[in-house]
């Protein structure tokens, strides 16, 4: 196993419910360390700047306009194989599939507002960790 590390976001949806603790404690719990963590609003062109691989995808302007409704929690968290530590706490997409004790089902409500992003390689990570951080604000 390797010490790596990956992007996640705490979604509208979950910072509405003031769930971003109970959320940080599930990740925590599951051996990842925050090692970066910031507050933001995202604005309409960097919701579109992030999701930018999904541009021709029907579901990119409500997509972006989601992530936009208010504000999210961009963290980066490090761990022993952080991504796929981080995809299985998180679980399926659709929270009515995800595994029960996973984040999505304990506080998802359905496909779009499912509390939780996270990357899903090593390249995405780097990629999405770099869209909202310089090196200096991550701190292990």
């Amino acid at each position: 196993m390797a010490l790596e590390r990956t992007f996640s976001i705490i979604k509208p949806d979950a910072t509405a419910r003031n769930l971003t603790g109970k959320i940080n404690a599930m990740l925590e719990e599951a051996g990842l360390r925050v090692v970066a963590q910031k507050r933001v609003h995202m604005s309409r062109a960097q919701a579109e700047g992030f999701y930018a691989v999904h541009r021709e995808r029907p579901f990119f302007g409500d997509l972006c306009a989601y992530m936009t409704s208010g504000p999210v929690v961009v963290q980066v968290l490090e761990g022993q194989d952080a991504i796929a530590r981080n995809r299985e706490v998180m679980g399926a997409t659709d929270p009515a599939k995800a595994a029960d004790g996973t984040i999505r089902r304990t506080f998802g409500e359905n496909i779009e507002r499912n509390c939780v992003h996270g990357s899903d390689a090593p390249e995405t990570a780097a990629t999405e960790i770099a869209y909202f951080f310089s090196q200096i604000e991550i701190v292990g």
